[in-house]
């Protein structure tokens, strides 16, 4: 008998652990690669509330102290809505993005990065997780996901049993 499943019930599920070490992997990569001396970076830009996570762990590993932070509204709970810029980073700072690692747990449509892209052109792109249709607007990532996979991160679970899959017997 085959079930009708909704969309995010294709999920992958990331634990601290995961992200942390994801998180890691993509520092390594950005590792320098920017456009100062010996590829320094002049600052990260955490798109908030996923890219807190990853981009303070990018910052510590990367040793950059100049840590900021962009607010893109564009989920309503699981629905992507358009996206709003409702934070901008300190844009003195972050000037056309010129130097700047913007980071974020995931690319999904791209829609929020295009927004972001706006606000610093020249900024290099960083998520830990793409899927297809976001994957041109970053410029690095660690791993690619199905278009229709939900991801489920650990800020946003909690522990709880769950029925096995074929059934409660």
């Amino acid at each position: 008998m085959s079930q009708t499943r909704l969309p995010h019930e294709k999920g992958f599920h990331v634990s601290w652990d995961q992200i942390h070490r994801d998180a890691r992997a993509l520092a390594w990569r950005l590792d320098g690669q920017g456009p100062g001396e010996g590829g320094a970076w002049k600052a990260v830009v955490a798109i908030t509330r996923g890219g807190m996570a990853p981009a303070m762990i990018v910052a510590r590993e990367l040793d950059i102290r100049m840590v900021d932070t962009v607010s893109v509204k564009s989920y309503q709970h699981q629905t992507q809505s358009e996206p709003e810029v409702i934070k901008q980073p300190d844009m003195e700072m972050v000037g056309d993005g010129s130097g700047v690692l913007v980071i974020d747990d995931l690319v999904d449509t791209g829609r929020t990065l295009e927004a972001v892209r706006e606000l610093m052109p020249k900024a290099h792109i960083a998520t830990v997780y793409a899927k297809p249709m976001g994957r041109p607007m970053v410029d690095t990532f660690i791993t690619e996901v199905s278009q229709d996979t939900w991801i489920f991160f650990p800020w946003d679970m909690a522990l709880q049993y769950v029925e096995p899959f074929r059934g409660a017997d």
